[in-house]
């Protein structure tokens, strides 16, 4: 909406009504797009709407705003368009070549930290590092741990290097396919967020997931194939006592918790996320 004398407010409303019937979101939800795509077009904090509600919009920031719209209403996710998501109440940076972090991750990052004792340092491998939000969380929660991060995408690594060096975080980037290149490198603790999503998962072909590199997402026999072989590699590369964290699919925890234990892992369970799913997996080993 450009008619030269479109407020603030005005605009905000028009997007929210707008994003919220295109894409099915409630009012809350598209509200706060709204607000989120329009502090970036103003280059603002979104405090600022508020207190300039009533301000005539000039043409430059009214085209920048309508530019961002016109692509979430097309479906992009508003953190590639923004370029950035929090995670754990930092900023990362985000783009194509990587997921975007998600609340539901954070899960396993509390679990990761509760075994991460804050007085002592613990080697810690982050397999399929992506933006790097879990390597980089650890590293900057438990300043004398060790973290590594693997990736197999240079394109992730990128990314995920920009974050540490903008977060200050000391992490050691490998480009690896899972285990591949690490050699006999044990660690306490392993963590990792896979692909796990089926190939042929409905969801795929709606909302943000859309846009996400299909590689980080989807995993042969019905996302299980990743994990599974996390579970088999991960013996090798603990240290006695040590454990393995695994993020998965909302119905992927008795098989996890079934091959952890088919691979030697000590008491496998599960943890439920916000949501009530239990979304992470894990055990740990005895020698």
């Amino acid at each position: 909406m450009r008619d030269g004398s479109a407020t603030v407010a005005r605009l905000l409303e028009d997007a929210t009504a707008r994003i919220g019937t295109t894409l099915g979101l409630d009012r809350r939800e598209a509200r706060l797009e709204a607000r989120v795509l329009a502090a970036f077009a103003w280059d603002v904090a979104p405090a600022w709407l508020v207190a300039h509600d009533t301000d005539i919009v000039e043409d430059g920031p009214a085209a920048q705003f309508a530019g961002l719209l016109a692509r979430r209403l097309a479906g992009e996710p508003v953190a590639y368009l923004t370029g950035t998501r929090e995670f754990f109440g930092r900023p990362f940076l985000v783009t194509p070549d990587v997921l975007i972090p998600r609340p539901d991750t954070e899960l396993i990052v509390e679990l990761a930290l509760a075994r991460m004792p804050p007085e002592r340092p613990v080697d810690v491998l982050d397999l399929g590092t992506g933006s790097g939000c879990i390597a980089i969380t650890l590293a900057l929660e438990r300043p004398l741990a060790r973290i590594a991060a693997v990736d197999r995408s240079p394109a992730a690594l990128t990314i995920a290097r920009r974050n540490a060096e903008k977060l200050d975080a000391p992490v050691e980037f490998i480009n690896s396919d899972w285990y591949e290149t690490l050699g006999d490198r044990r660690f306490d603790l392993i963590v990792s967020n896979p692909p796990y999503i089926a190939p042929n998962d409905p969801h795929l072909v709606r909302g943000d997931v859309r846009f996400e590199p299909r590689s980080a997402l989807t995993a042969d026999h019905a996302g299980l194939a990743d994990l599974r072989r996390l579970i088999v590699g991960a013996r090798r590369h603990l240290r006695p006592h040590g454990a393995l964290l695994l993020e998965h699919g909302h119905d992927h925890a008795a098989a996890v918790r079934r091959l952890l234990s088919a691979a030697g892992f000590d008491r496998p369970q599960s943890w439920r996320d916000l949501a009530g799913i239990e979304r992470v997996s894990g055990g740990g080993v005895s020698e």
